[in-house]
């Protein structure tokens, strides 16, 4: 379990983390998400000791990151993947990493085959792709078989098979009950990959709660329904935290209540239905709305004709 107690880093006059107060549970996988300039690098660094927080604390296990005796066996963590000698191999880089904490190397060949980097683990990384640099880092997080990843854009620079594996690798971790915290920009497969979310924004905490809980909360959870009877499905289904809008054509648009309930009161009351269908707005859009006052960097509107 990683525990983060009202963490709080200031560099000279600038606050960019603001009293962080957040939990991540064992046998789940967390998204930490936030925009460009959040804060989400500055607390992974102190989560792991590299910064020292300016007040606060955090624990990892149960105790502060530095206090482990065997830091890799307690945690993995992927922060830089290209912060490896350029000179050396992937054998060897990790080789490395393994005498520092009496790991056999066993366990290096287990985890290159786990990164898919056995044929290239002779090979010196300064030739290494960038996806073959993230298999790497990876693979040095998982190299002590930590109860507990830290990993930081674990997707960058892979390919559509490369991220197939990490999002398998990451549900599989948490399912063996460790505890994963994941960095990404990538709403798409954090939707696919987490089970729950920490949202931060200039520093401070926006959400911490579960994917769909964050969706239904940005007024995504409705029915959209089809009927020739569109006035008597509405009166039938009028009720407390109900809302309903009607489009044309007999459409209807539900908010409170979800799609078995609405089949069970049309059929009870022979009521025809052309459509019904579950709409969601998508994480991505749900994270946009929450964080919209948050983004440091924000776009012109796009131009809409050619300049003169």
């Amino acid at each position: 379990m990683i525990r983060a107690y009202e963490l709080t880093k200031r560099y000279g006059g600038a606050t960019v983390v603001h009293g962080l107060d957040f939990t991540v549970r064992p046998g789940t996988v967390t998204g930490f998400l936030g925009p460009n300039g959040a804060g989400k690098s500055t607390t992974m660094r102190m989560l792991l000791g590299l910064d020292a927080p300016t007040s606060g604390r955090s624990t990892i296990g149960g105790r502060a990151y530095a206090t482990h005796p065997a830091p890799l066996t307690e945690v993995g963590a992927l922060l830089e993947a290209r912060s490896v000698h350029p000179g050396r191999t992937a054998f060897h880089h990790l080789m490395a990493l393994a005498h520092t904490h009496g790991i056999p190397r066993s366990r290096v060949e287990h985890v290159l085959d786990l990164a898919g980097l056995t044929a290239a683990a002779h090979k010196r990384v300064k030739g290494f792709s960038l996806g073959m640099g993230q298999r790497l880092g990876i693979a040095a997080a998982l190299l002590g078989d930590p109860a507990t990843l830290i990993l930081d854009e674990p997707v960058n620079g892979l390919d559509p098979e490369g991220v197939l594996w990490i999002r398998t690798l990451l549900t599989s971790l948490a399912a063996e009950g460790r505890t994963v915290l994941v960095s990404s920009h990538l709403m798409s497969e954090m939707a696919l990959t987490a089970d729950h979310l920490v949202i931060i924004g200039r520093g401070r905490l926006l959400a911490d709660t579960t994917v769909a809980e964050l969706i239904r909360t940005a007024g995504g959870a409705s029915v959209k329904v089809v009927t020739p009877q569109a006035d008597t499905l509405r009166t039938l289904l009028a009720g407390p935290g109900v809302r309903i809008t009607t489009g044309p054509a007999g459409e209807l648009t539900v908010h409170g209540t979800d799609a078995a309930h609405i089949g069970r009161t049309a059929a009870a009351h022979a009521v025809p239905l052309a459509e019904l269908t579950p709409q969601t707005v998508s994480l991505e859009q749900a994270f946009m709305d929450l964080t919209q006052e948050s983004v440091e960097y924000r776009t012109a509107a796009p131009l809409t004709g050619a300049p003169a």
